[in-house]
């Protein structure tokens, strides 16, 4: 269990360090499996750790952990519509890319790892922070704290001004997974503009499809 005062300063160090990318030109002839035609790699800063999004280039690699599970018993583990809220745009890998090379960049977005953090820990998304979701469900003395470290200002009224809020793109462990749906709704809830929310539905399981570049934050090793 997190302490609060443990876990808001966890949050104050990740808004210090903002995840910084960009594109980088460089000699990728050794790179056979792109990202995209046009992207052979993204440069991250996680936690202050440079980390190189790739592909792996073994063509013939597989999953062998447990995102290569096919069934999971449902409920809890259902498929979850393509639409995590109304309003809230869904988006894929190229997308959630673009969002860390532009929004995260410039400091005017946050790239959320809405899972527990026993999960976060044990591997992530380069670039993501962990705000788990039940900060946003049951646990309101933490949420306006974290709500105000996304620009909302709290008004005399005891509601929160959002005209100035980051951009938030969240995911979980992919798309039977309910985490990064509760924690939009749980943010759409207390008046979290929808246009400022995104949902990266395919989550780790996708990710890791795709042998995209993960994280283990513990160590900064890069997987």
């Amino acid at each position: 269990m997190i302490s609060q005062h443990s876990f808001l300063s966890h949050v104050f160090a990740w808004f210090l360090a903002l995840s910084i990318v960009s594109a980088v030109q460089a000699d990728v002839s050794d790179i056979k499996v792109k990202i995209a035609e046009d992207i052979p790699f993204v440069e991250v800063n996680h936690q202050g750790v440079k980390v190189k999004i790739t592909r792996i280039q073994d063509t013939e690699n597989k999953l062998i952990d447990d995102f290569s599970k096919t069934s999971r018993p449902c409920p809890p583990f259902c498929i979850h519509p393509i639409e995590a809220a109304p309003g809230v745009r869904t988006i894929g890998e190229i997308e959630l890319l673009e969002f860390l090379r532009t929004k995260v960049a410039s400091g005017d977005g946050l790239l959320i790892d809405a899972r527990m953090p026993d999960w976060y820990q044990s591997e992530t998304i380069p670039g993501a922070v962990n705000i788990p979701f039940i900060i946003f469900n049951k646990r309101p003395g933490k949420r306006n704290r974290i709500l105000e470290l996304l620009g909302a200002v709290k008004l005399k009224s005891g509601q929160y001004d959002f005209s100035n809020v980051k951009y938030l793109s969240l995911f979980c462990n992919g798309p039977w997974c309910d985490q990064s749906p509760r924690a939009i709704k749980g943010l759409l809830k207390v008046g979290y503009p929808p246009e400022k929310l995104a949902y990266y539905r395919g989550g780790m399981q996708l990710w890791k499809l795709f042998g995209l570049t993960t994280v283990l934050p513990k160590s900064h090793a890069v997987e």
